[in-house]
């Protein structure tokens, strides 16, 4: 249901930025600030920030997503500079200044280079198995509802398992695996860096 401009207006920047700094990883933290920025407060009234705020979210999605570039993040900073230089109001510039401040370190470079120094933008990471840890004891099977995990469940007095292993295609990074582990043998990686965290 579409909110009416009452409603849009009763939300604060402040709010969304608070709301946006729960994120570990500053790419999510601009997106997520720039979609309710988009859905809630931004009055449209002004080219620089409506279409930037537009532009804006396209190439984070993209940086997120795996598929950004080089290109996007120059694009980013070029578009947080139009709107913090021509936005008629207080809300686009400061909308501009808090893409401005996530963009200050070199994480949207990295996303650019395909990984996630928080491991929390999905399209990027991995969950993968230490075969060392894993005691095939399947509960991390059982917790997988897109039956991502191959294996089987170790039996007394028997040997000669193969070790445990997630189906990347079927994985959707739910987290739920890693949670019911009791070794501590399912790990988060980046996809491209094969960088572990946890091992």
């Amino acid at each position: 249901m579409e909110k009416s401009s009452a409603e849009k207006k009763e939300i604060k920047i402040e709010e969304l930025k608070i709301h946006a700094e729960e994120k570990g990883c500053p790419v999510q933290k601009a997106l997520c600030y720039i979609t309710e920025f988009l859905d809630g407060p931004m009055c449209g009234r002004c080219f620089p920030c409506s279409m930037g705020s537009y532009e804006a979210k396209i190439r984070l999605e993209r940086i997120a997503g795996g598929g950004g570039s080089g290109e996007d993040v120059r694009a980013l900073k070029r578009i947080a500079g139009n709107m913090l230089e021509s936005s008629f109001c207080k809300k686009g510039k400061d909308t501009a200044r808090f893409i401005v401040d996530w963009m200050a370190s070199d994480v949207f470079d990295v996303h650019a280079g395909g990984g996630c120094p928080s491991m929390e933008c999905r399209a990027l990471v991995e969950y993968r198995i230490i075969p060392g840890k894993c005691d095939a004891c399947g509960l991390c099977m059982d917790a997988c509802r897109p039956h991502a995990i191959l294996g089987q469940k170790r039996k007394p007095y028997q040997s000669g398992y193969p070790a445990f292993e997630i189906r990347q295609k079927r994985c959707t990074k739910c987290d739920n695996c890693r949670g019911v582990c009791p070794t501590g043998a399912i790990v988060v990686v980046n996809a491209n860096f094969r960088e572990s965290v946890g091992v």
